[in-house]
């Protein structure tokens, strides 16, 4: 089966229904962008995997293509349901690609669906994009799950909270995804855990992997994806002009690997001092009265 992770949104904020007395409850799939018709498929009620993430599990007979959702839920007790007109679910669904075919074709101006032999075309260059960004960031992008066995939570934090559990040995970016209490009398958690960059939810990272997959693509030889703006063309058709594009820095220009330093993995070490006397033998660093 496929899961689907969804985020809900109300009044412009990141909605938590569950705590509230609410529910994520139904996804319904279309095939066409207008969201009428036949309803391809329907999932729901949605399960709270943590705070403002509930997953979907999707039937796994669906083809392969890009389907337009609605996600009905319920904000809080005794609210009004509301619907989500917004969602796309390109499937297959869990791979290890931060973007989709789907995604590629909408860059390069393909109408959807798309074939076999393209959606293969598209994949292998999305994984090319996101070696080079993992070259560049000197890390994965996708997390890797792990365990945590009988832990005990640091009082006064929120069990869904990372620093409420003993991480610090990951040195990474650290998500919980659930906790179960052991059977036994010391209080203590079983709690498994994700840890590393989830590039799929980090849109300039995501932006550059599908810019740059296109642009490999267009540039092709044996590629006639994509469109070019001709400027001229002279009279015997000898020569076509092409309109430039942007340089790296101005608007619609693709974006460079140096806008993803931000995501770069930060070394510390300290620096070697000489150790200074302490006070009143020697110039101390904190106790010094001259």
């Amino acid at each position: 089966m496929a899961v689907y992770d969804y985020r809900p949104v109300w009044a412009g904020a990141w909605c938590d229904p569950d705590p509230s007395g609410g529910q994520v409850s139904r996804i319904d799939l279309y095939a066409t962008p207008d969201r009428s018709g036949a309803v391809v498929a329907t999932s729901g009620p949605a399960v709270r995997l943590r705070a403002t993430v509930y997953r979907f599990t999707l039937p796994d007979n669906l083809p392969d293509g890009r389907y337009w959702c609605a996600v009905t839920f319920i904000p809080g007790k005794d609210q009004t349901p509301a619907t989500d007109r917004t969602v796309r679910a390109d499937l297959p669904l869990g791979t290890a690609l931060i973007a989709s075919a789907e995604d590629i074709a909408s860059e390069l101006g393909v109408s959807l669906p798309i074939t076999a032999a393209q959606r293969e075309e598209y994949r292998d260059a999305i994984a090319k994009a996101q070696a080079d960004v993992e070259a560049y960031l000197g890390r994965p992008l996708i997390p890797q799950p792990r365990t945590l066995l009988e832990v005990t939570p640091l009082f006064g934090y929120d069990l869904d909270d990372p620093q409420a559990w003993p991480i610090q040995h990951f040195d990474d970016v650290t998500t919980v995804i659930s906790h179960v209490a052991n059977l036994d009398d010391r209080d203590t958690y079983t709690v498994q855990l994700l840890v590393g960059l989830d590039a799929a939810v980090e849109d300039p990272i995501r932006a550059y992997v599908v810019a740059h997959a296109s642009e490999r693509i267009r540039n092709s030889p044996s590629s006639a994806e994509g469109e070019r703006r001709v400027t001229s063309v002279s009279a015997e058709g000898q020569s076509i002009s092409y309109d430039s594009a942007p340089v790296a820095g101005q608007p619609g220009a693709l974006p460079t690997l140096d806008s993803l330093s931000g995501y770069r993995k930060r070394l510390y070490r300290p620096i070697a001092v000489t150790p200074a006397a302490p006070w009143p033998y020697g110039r101390g660093r904190r106790y010094s009265r001259w």
